[in-house]
């Protein structure tokens, strides 16, 4: 089972880094799972021999596609039952994502399928990720950083890009959530923190180091 886990946290590390970069390399992938790069090597070589990893020379390593159909699988067990546990069982989103990483181990495709319907197939989990299809299919609707929306349009609150406990906890504080309506009334170019209009609330400030993090989606 240990081997199991830790080849899905790579698979899964892995897919995240390339979505970013294309290719990935030992280093970003040891920081990424705070391990030595020699255990990354292991690992990635083992995953090369069952042909879900490509190596490019001078370039890294990216999936396969039978790579990147597991590592949604794990991605999409991890964010339903993130889902689950906010909405059926009342955690905090902060609270999930250590709850879910050992979840989303469990190897039962029927047990993952069921909960997929009993919470009615959910598109996002609670941060506004998308959550893959049975089919490793997924949905990737277009949204842009805060910072960057014009003042006074009208944006909902899509996705959060850094899920730690303290910046999730503190927006929670600031009544912003997922689908929270929210306009950009001014931009202060001094330390690029900005004033924020929140449906129903009075304006508020939010540092650049907050703001960069949250996603927007227009109004429709």
């Amino acid at each position: 089972m240990k081997n199991s886990v830790s080849k899905e946290n790579y698979l899964k590390a892995i897919y995240h880094l390339q979505h970013e970069s294309g290719t990935v390399g030992t280093n970003e992938v040891a920081a990424q799972l705070q391990t030595s790069a020699a255990s990354v090597t292991d690992m990635l070589k083992k995953l090369k021999k069952q042909k879900l990893l490509l190596y490019e020379r001078y370039k890294g390593f990216k999936l396969t596609q039978e790579g990147r159909k597991m590592a949604l699988q794990v991605i999409r067990k991890h964010r339903l039952w993130e889902y689950f546990l906010v909405e059926k069982l009342k955690f905090g989103w902060d609270e999930v994502h250590e709850v879910a990483e050992e979840l989303e181990h469990v190897s039962s495709k029927k047990l993952i399928d069921r909960l997929d319907k009993f919470l009615n197939y959910p598109q996002t989990d609670p941060h506004g990720d998308p959550i893959p299809d049975d089919q490793g299919r997924i949905n990737q609707l277009p949204s842009q950083c805060l910072l960057d929306m014009p003042l006074n349009k009208p944006a909902r609150v899509s996705g959060i890009t850094s899920q730690s406990s303290g910046i999730l906890e503190l927006l929670q504080h600031k009544n912003i959530g997922i689908g929270t309506r929210v306009e950009v009334r001014k931009k202060y170019p001094f330390d690029n923190s900005i004033e924020l209009k929140i449906k129903n609330q009075p304006v508020i400030t939010l540092s650049e180091q907050v703001a960069k993090n949250i996603l927007v989606q227009d109004e429709q």
